[in-house]
């Protein structure tokens, strides 16, 4: 049964996005990015995670919501799942995401990323690149789009990490936003590298905006402490309330 729902939201979601890309990649060269964004985030990613939970059984719950900042400050959000990557901008309505540039040369997919505005980075490229994605970033933050950014780089697994990455911070304190930390359960219930979905309620919690200092080191790990205790706090009520996710946690 859980493999029949998985593959039932698996295909609903992605025909969704595969609409959305289409479309996005016919009309999106014509019509101004504002309207692109509302289309993907007022419809196509909506009806896509509402399929997921009528057809895979996985809702989403958010919390903290009074930390939300709809148009000034950089989400350093944890990173488990694609779930997240798809459920954030529904909640950060105009938010833009920091994205590996190899991403954007993808046909379509990339293109239509492009047209929404996401900011592509050159990872290998240094401080060039860096001074690239802040001007980027800049201009969306003058559109009131507030910046999305996951400081481990990759998808990990729940119940790990490594050290995050500075470039949230640059971000933020080049561009004089204050940091909301968020944590979230998505692998426990969509793993980074498996198709099948596990059904249960995922939570997405957004934490007191943060304001970066002038000792960068202690910053990145006061913020890495706060989102890791927080998830690992998520990850034990997921598996109290669904003791089958526990296959999905990394062994202590």
């Amino acid at each position: 049964m859980i493999l029949i729902r998985s593959w039932s939201g698996n295909i609903w979601i992605y025909l969704w996005i595969a609409l959305g890309v289409i479309l996005s990649c016919i009309f999106g060269w014509f019509v101004p990015q504002s309207w692109v964004v509302a289309y993907w985030n007022r419809f196509i990613l909506p009806t896509a995670l509402w399929g997921l939970r009528v057809f895979g059984g996985i809702s989403i719950e958010v919390r903290g919501r009074q930390y939300l900042n709809q148009e000034q400050a950089v989400y350093a959000s944890k990173h488990e799942s694609a779930l997240e990557t798809y459920a954030m901008t529904t909640i950060v309505t105009r938010g833009v995401m920091i994205l590996k540039k190899e991403l954007t040369y993808i046909p379509f997919f990339g293109w239509a990323q492009w047209l929404y505005g996401l900011i592509p980075v050159d990872r290998g490229a240094g401080a060039r690149a860096m001074k690239k994605m802040l001007a980027a970033a800049q201009k969306r933050v003058a559109e009131k789009r507030p910046i999305i950014i996951f400081p481990e780089g990759h998808r990990m697994k729940p119940g790990t990490t490594q050290k995050y990455k500075p470039g949230f911070l640059f971000m933020a304190q080049n561009l004089k936003l204050p940091v909301i930390p968020v944590a979230l359960n998505t692998g426990m219930f969509w793993p980074r590298s498996s198709a099948k979905h596990l059904p249960g309620k995922v939570i997405i919690e957004f934490m007191e905006p943060m304001v970066p200092g002038p000792d960068k080191n202690s910053f990145i790990e006061e913020l890495q402490a706060k989102i890791e205790a927080k998830c690992a706090e998520l990850n034990e009520e997921t598996v109290k309330n669904y003791p089958y996710t526990a296959v999905n946690l990394a062994e202590k």
